[in-house]
């Protein structure tokens, strides 16, 4: 491998005399205004056209002196035309520093115009017939030498980053020849190599850099003092990148990559825009493709309502929804900014593809019942995905009222408010921290599960089903963005637990199986995506150090870059996730769906431990709310100390927390029967 890339520059070589003269000498030329350039470029040729010309005669007929005694006006003549030609070819429009093969297309079709000028002036300017093979050679030679100064000039004006970051591409294919001639442009970055698999490319060399085997990059990276290596093999399947990647990480390099190919396809990235890698590649899960009948089943020229629709889950599914053609779109989402975004992102899809789609972004509560009823009647909605929820384990611990208030209520009133509307179609997003709840957050999304697992015994008008999934990746509140964050402030970073796992799936994939799992339900069901493998956030914090050219600081290496500090457990954390209550579980004919058989109470039982909890929660009678969703949670593992920070403040204070708007429980239920459901016999 030495002898191969012997050319190369070492560590010692950075900042040279020669170098350095020649960036500054590169400098005082782009320094040029753009018309004493272009007028450099025609100087150029003035000099090139009538030299080609000179030496098409001399090699002709064999002698230096035979071209200089041909008619003054033959040279005139080919001159002139040929600098009109060159101009309205675009010659002298390209910037010289960013010419590519289309220029050199031009320069061929220039040429070859100035050569058919030359024929004919030949017949009607001189005394004896042009020969045909002179033509050619003035052709030939003008192609070189004007082709030539532009090449040269390219080169001349092209600055040495001979400080700028020493970096490997790992891909010699298009995406890789691609980032190459973007970055080669800029002083960032100084290209040293390929990598790439293919035997047949190693030894070769492309854009004059050398392709080198993967076996030879651990000597190479210590040699050259190789700082990063950029992956730029955005076809490659997950499975194959996450076998690269850990390889890669015993290098200690900074790794990024280019966007995947449906991103640049898409308008949604650049080739040369490197990102940190992508965590969803650390796993290595390939995406099933998606059932197309599944997804127009409950979509396909239907109204669609999503609330929560500017959350992590909300919004991919309306990018996802969006692109099968439903007739009407609602978004319903609390946060006015959170709803200007996600409504000017899809009017901006609409508007690029042309689509056929009503959007109607409102402002609202779920738990406002008569709000919610009122936007599903106006719009005649038919599909409901209830998005809307707080996810976030410990603050829904330290705002239990609000969270009951968000995830339950809210629930439960959209569920009527779609019940008594017609809706045909009702999803609910879960979590998996509803099986076997450890904190408030779990124990709320399970009390959801059970509203409509109740309420769908009660009517075959309306089909509900939830569709339960653990963490997705790059959500609100996600561990992965939190490490990106505390690497790149030079750490530490943050682990729980040593032990603590998690399932993990990317925001993309989660909506589309929502999508096909609403398709699927019979009512009543409860879905659970195949989420693959537990992940040790330990190991993805050390790996994603890694991966960042860095190095993890422990009592065993002092001197490393990144601490990672443990701090236990927060208020309702688990070690480990679970998807399951028990282990009834069938397929549905999709391989990452399956239907869990999961018991639930009756109506009537479910509705008065819903009213009961509504008094609690009106009085902020916070035992009172945990026991109550202790009862209708049999599997709810409470915390033996309330986290609430209202409660505890309260307590701190010298009062009784209870006390904190306390109202009279029959007060509390007069008010609360304003959202009685209807009679049984209305649904």
């Amino acid at each position: 491998m030495a002898d191969r890339n012997r050319f190369l520059p070492t560590a010692g070589d950075r900042g040279n005399g020669f170098s350095v003269q020649r960036n500054r000498l590169v400098a005082f030329l782009l320094g040029w205004p753009r018309p004493a350039k272009r007028l450099l470029m025609i100087g150029a040729d003035l000099i090139v056209v009538p030299l080609a010309l000179w030496g098409a005669f001399a090699l002709k007929y064999d002698s230096l002196a035979d071209g200089l005694g041909r008619s003054p006006w033959l040279f005139v003549g080919v001159t002139a035309a040929s600098m009109v030609i060159f101009g309205m070819s675009g010659l002298y429009r390209a910037v010289v520093r960013f010419i590519g093969i289309r220029v050199l297309f031009s320069v061929l079709a220039g040429t070859l115009a100035s050569a058919v000028v030359l024929w004919i002036l030949g017949h009607t300017v001189t005394e004896r017939i042009l020969p045909v093979s002179v033509v050619a050679i003035f052709w030939l030679l003008a192609l070189v030498w004007v082709s030539g100064t532009r090449v040269l000039a390219r080169w001349l004006l092209t600055p040495l980053n001979v400080n700028g970051r020493r970096v490997v591409i790992y891909g010699a294919g298009d995406a890789g020849a691609q980032l190459s001639m973007a970055l080669a442009a800029g002083r960032e970055y100084q290209i040293l190599a390929y990598v790439d698999e293919k035997r047949a490319l190693h030894g070769t060399l492309m854009n004059n850099l050398p392709v080198i085997a993967p076996g030879d990059l651990t000597e190479f990276v210590r040699q050259y003092q190789v700082e990063r290596v950029l992956l730029a093999v955005p076809s490659a399947s997950r499975r194959r990148k996450a076998d690269i990647l850990r390889w890669l990480e015993t290098l200690g390099v900074h790794v990024q990559s280019v966007p995947s190919l449906a991103d640049v396809m898409a308008g949604r990235a650049r080739v040369d825009e490197l990102r940190e890698v992508d965590i969803a590649d650390l796993l290595g899960r390939d995406p099933v493709p998606p059932n197309n009948e599944l997804l127009d089943a409950s979509i396909r020229g239907k109204s669609v309502m999503i609330s929560g629709a500017g959350g992590s889950i909300g919004s991919e599914l309306c990018r996802q929804i969006i692109l099968l053609a439903p007739r009407r779109l609602v978004l319903f989402e609390m946060s006015e900014i959170a709803l200007y975004r996600i409504e000017q992102e899809l009017r901006g899809m609409v508007q690029a593809r042309q689509l056929q789609v009503e959007i109607h972004a409102l402002l609202g509560n779920a738990h406002h019942k008569y709000r919610v009823r009122d936007v599903m009647q106006a719009y005649q909605v038919q599909t409901v995905y209830h998005a809307a929820a707080y996810k976030h384990v410990p603050i829904v611990e330290q705002n239990l009222i609000e969270g009951v208030h968000n995830n339950v209520f809210s629930t439960w009133h959209a569920a009527e408010a779609a019940l008594e509307t017609g809706v045909e179609t009702f999803v609910l997003i879960s979590t998996d921290k509803a099986v076997n709840p450890t904190n408030v957050m779990g124990a709320t999304k399970r009390l959801a599960e059970i509203v409509l697992q109740s309420l769908q015994t009660q009517t075959k008008r309306t089909r509900f089903c939830i569709v339960r999934f653990g963490n997705v990746l790059g959500s609100s509140g996600s561990v992965v963005p939190l490490f990106q964050e505390q690497i790149h402030r030079g750490g530490p970073v943050t682990v729980t637990h040593r032990d603590v796992r998690r399932f993990f799936m990317t925001i993309p994939e989660a909506a589309q199986l929502v999508l096909q799992a609403g398709s699927i339900g019979t009512g009543g069901d409860v879905f659970v995506l195949d989420m693959g493998e537990l992940v040790q956030i330990d190991e993805l914090a050390h790996r994603m150090i890694r991966l960042s050219g860095l190095s993890v600081r422990d009592a065993e290496h002092l001197d490393g870059d990144i601490e990672i500090r443990y701090t236990g457990l927060r208020p309702g954390e688990k070690l480990y996730e679970e998807l399951l209550i028990g282990s009834n579980v069938t397929g549905t004919g999709h391989p990452r769906i399956m239907r869990a058989i999961e018991p639930a109470p009756g109506w009537n039982e479910a509705r008065e431990l819903l009213e009961e909890l509504a008094v609690a929660v009106n009085r902020i009678d916070c035992p009172r709310v945990l026991e109550v969703l202790t009862r209708a949670v049999p599997q709810y593992r409470r915390a033996s100390v309330i986290h609430d920070l209202v409660w505890s403040q309260a307590a701190v204070a010298g009062g009784e927390a209870a006390s904190i708007g306390a109202r009279s429980t029959v007060s509390v239920l007069a008010e609360h029967r304003v959202h009685k459901p209807p009679p049984t016999g209305v649904h």
